[in-house]
């Protein structure tokens, strides 16, 4: 099990990696800080996925208190939306002893 958290958020954090570098890219070009929304990402990805999402999460019993959330998630940088739950995964799937000091015998 930690084996596929510490994989799916390192794939996360690459992802947000490369979403950055991106957006750098685009900043040095404009002389200005230029942020790639994560509504507008996905809707370059594959925009009838996030209708299906959207449309799915709207529909079930707290739809209405989930709305907003999903509106303002869509506005924040993609970058930062991915490389904040693959922080926490691959934070989740590190292993749980500290090795603090290795013994000659260890290694």
């Amino acid at each position: 099990m930690r084996l596929i958290l510490r994989i799916l958020g390192t794939w996360l954090l690459g992802v947000a990696l490369i979403l950055l570098i991106i957006d750098g890219t685009r900043s040095l070009g404009a002389n200005a800080l230029v942020f790639t929304a994560f509504g507008d990402a996905w809707t370059w990805l594959n925009a009838e996925s996030l209708v299906a999402t959207r449309a799915f999460l709207t529909s079930r019993f707290f739809g209405p208190v989930l709305e907003p959330t999903i509106a303002a998630l869509l506005t924040f940088p993609s970058w930062a939306v991915l490389a904040v739950p693959g922080v926490l995964l691959a934070w989740m799937g590190r292993s749980r002893r500290t090795r603090m000091f290795v013994q000659h015998d260890q290694i």
